[in-house]
């Protein structure tokens, strides 16, 4: 099922007509309850990385959901982690990591045995780490098996930004969920800050919208950040999902597609009868 199909579809059920933003939020959280309700087995991956001597922390994968395993690999000869010992560590609270291993540093540090689920640093707010114990005394290979987050089914989805050109004569400060316009998508928007030159310096993406393509030139009401401005334009520099499918969407439509048209029934308020 591709997802201008699975839109269709939806729509047609719950008979009522969705924004295209509304849509691809009903899907979104459609995949969300699935993904994090089932563990399916085909979505796994497995990647390796290295440990930093004395640092506790260590970044998970961006599309990280939950572990399966994390493995501190000894003995690796010539980088070929297949030659090493796998030591697979446990899991723990990040209360007893502190606990069992206050010191974060050269003198407390060692092989790490234990590790923890450890909450976004402001360096990288929308990522998890885990912590490690003991600190790592030197730099060690580490595997990961894990449950992943799958690319969303919403087409066309923005990932990032080209270079901006910033315009003149805006009202300086910085601007929440402004609305994008132009292009051939809809539903994004930004957080757009403003210079005191009345200059745009910077455009952060918040909500991804749907159905752009890369190259798509946007901009915004001037008077969304400020009055007066004129010319402020950023390209698309990526998209998510170009064609709109998935192996969720390929493979149990029917989950998906349930899974949706509840979403979209809650959203209008159905009655109990329409839901079931």
């Amino acid at each position: 099922m591709q997802y201008t199909e699975l839109a269709t579809n939806v729509a047609n059920i719950v008979e009522n007509t969705f924004t295209d933003a509304q849509m691809a939020l009903f899907v979104r959280q459609a995949e969300q309850i699935i993904y994090n309700s089932v563990q399916i087995s085909n979505l796994r991956k497995n990647v390796s990385g290295t440990t930093t001597a004395n640092n506790q922390y260590l970044s998970a994968p961006s599309d990280f959901l939950s572990v399966y395993s994390l493995a501190v690999i000894t003995g690796v000869v010539g980088g070929n982690i297949n030659t090493g010992t796998y030591t697979y560590l446990l899991n723990k609270d990040a209360n007893f990591i502190r606990e069992a291993y206050p010191v974060a540093g050269a003198s407390a540090a060692g092989v790490p045995r234990h590790y923890a689920i450890f909450g976004p640093q402001s360096a990288a707010e929308t990522e998890l780490s885990f912590l490690l114990g003991p600190t790592p005394d030197q730099s060690y290979y580490v595997e990961l098996n894990y449950y992943y987050y799958p690319e969303s089914i919403v087409q066309g989805a923005i990932t990032g930004f080209g270079a901006i050109s910033g315009g003149s004569g805006y009202t300086q400060g910085v601007y929440f969920g402004v609305p994008l316009t132009g292009g051939s998508g809809s539903g994004a928007t930004a957080r757009i800050t403003v210079s005191a030159g009345g200059v745009v310096t910077s455009a952060i993406l918040e909500n991804p919208g749907v159905f752009y393509v890369v190259g798509n030139v946007l901009s915004c009401e001037a008077s969304a950040i400020g009055s007066g401005g004129t010319s402020f334009s950023v390209p698309v520099s990526g998209v998510s999902n170009p064609e709109g499918t998935t192996w969720l969407g390929d493979n149990f439509d029917s989950a998906l597609w349930n899974a949706t048209v509840g979403e979209a029934a809650t959203f209008k308020k159905a009655e109990k009868e329409q839901m079931e």
